[in-house]
């Protein structure tokens, strides 16, 4: 384990997610990756989670691995599901956020969205294990009301999780900007 004080920047950007749910069961994941700088470059991707299959998008293959095998991969959305090798599907990914409004992320047939934001607030831990590394990560949390994701102009199934209270709202889709991951 590291000092947290001595832990170098890796990466700076923003990474909004969305995870929907029928009942209990996970039906589909987005972790949109805007990354601004970051040991592997700068550049955006998707990683997305649904029927099985993980598909990641982004012209820079090799930034998109690292985010999905380094990061996205170990988050605790995605703990208990299968995830077989990704398929790698190289196109462009916009990702527009906005946290008065919401975000739009799209690519390679994939369009997420997630609006209203409901609040915003900043998050700041030195205890977050990605794998076996333990990593601090800041950044500014804002939940959102509503979300969706389409492939292929087919909605995927599922719903949003909802928890929190009025004050303090959590729900399966949230932006987070501002991210700063340090290892």
């Amino acid at each position: 384990m590291t000092d947290p004080a001595t832990r170098k920047v890796i990466l700076v950007g923003a990474n909004p997610g969305i995870q929907l749910f029928d009942g209990e069961t996970c039906t589909a994941y987005a972790s949109c990756w805007r990354v601004d700088w970051s040991v592997m470059g700068a550049g955006t991707a998707l990683v997305v989670w649904c029927a099985g299959q993980v598909h990641l998008v982004g012209h820079d293959e090799t930034l998109a691995r690292w985010l999905e095998s380094h990061f996205t991969r170990h988050f605790p959305e995605v703990e208990g599901l299968a995830w077989p090798e990704p398929i790698h599907h190289p196109a462009s990914v916009g990702i527009d956020i906005d946290l008065a409004t919401g975000m739009r992320a799209h690519g390679g047939g994939f369009d997420i969205r997630m609006s209203p934001v409901l609040d915003r607030r900043a998050f700041v831990t030195d205890d977050f294990a990605l794998g076996d590394v333990m990593h601090s990560l800041s950044l500014v949390f804002a939940p959102c009301g509503s979300g969706s994701i389409r492939m292929r102009g087919r909605m995927l199934p599922g719903e949003l999780q909802r928890a929190g209270t009025p004050t303090r709202p959590w729900t399966s889709a949230f932006i987070s900007e501002a991210e700063v991951w340090r290892a």
